[in-house]
């Protein structure tokens, strides 16, 4: 058996007699990698599953106790996530368009280029700040690229939906400073110079503390309530 091998090496393969004894010394250690090739991308695939699944339980102790997570500007991708594909028309004419803001987490996977991981962020995004009232808020995703949220208004309608407002007369920094956009020290600010000054009137009431940018106020002031 063996002077076979040797002899289909010789006359196919053209190997020497040490040639050959040399490919037959290199058979088990080629199959040794194979091997662990294989047994380790097992282990790193296992390893990368329960540590999702020890952070996805981490995240939601920390904010059962109440801490205010902040998004990371070193944004992780699901692979799902970054698979762009084009829309499909068809796909497109068989369905109902429906308000974003009515869009689930489950829904919006119907969109080319968002997986679960994504969809998650948008919903939890939306939620977070009391509903959208530009398109261009979505920008603000981490993880969401531009041609992805344009495939979302090919599938979804929009339209200004505000569904919770912060009763800015009457509320307190600490919860005040819970929205994404308003800092703990810019709610201190805002709450002291109500407390010193009355109630506001409106946003442009924000003006007179100098500190304050047009942009900052525009971009807050549909989430309060002046009432």
């Amino acid at each position: 058996m063996r002077a076979r091998f040797f002899y289909w090496l010789k006359v196919y393969l053209g190997f020497s007699t040490k040639e050959s004894r040399g490919f037959v010394l290199l058979i088990p250690v080629l199959l040794l990698l194979i091997a662990f090739k294989t047994v380790f991308k097992d282990i790193r695939n296992g390893k990368a599953e329960n540590f999702h699944v020890q952070y996805l339980a981490t995240i939601d102790s920390l904010e059962a106790s109440g801490i205010i997570l902040v998004s990371s500007p070193f944004p992780v991708f699901a692979p799902l996530d970054t698979i762009i594909k084009k829309s499909n028309s068809k796909q497109i004419e068989s369905l109902n368009r429906i308000p974003f803001s009515e869009a689930d987490s489950v829904i919006l996977q119907i969109v080319p280029g968002i997986g679960q991981s994504t969809a998650s962020r948008i919903v939890k995004f939306r939620e977070n700040l009391g509903g959208l009232h530009h398109k261009s808020q979505l920008t603000e995703v981490y993880g969401l690229k531009p041609e992805t949220i344009d495939a979302i208004w090919e599938y979804f309608d929009f339209s200004p939906a505000i569904f919770k407002k912060l009763k800015i007369n009457q509320i307190e920094a600490d919860e005040l400073a819970k929205h994404p956009y308003i800092t703990y020290a810019e709610a201190k600010v805002l709450i002291a110079y109500r407390k010193q000054h009355g109630s506001f009137m409106a946003p442009d009431d924000f003006l007179k503390i100098r500190i304050f940018k047009q942009e900052w106020i525009d971009k807050i002031a549909p989430y309060l309530d002046f009432q």
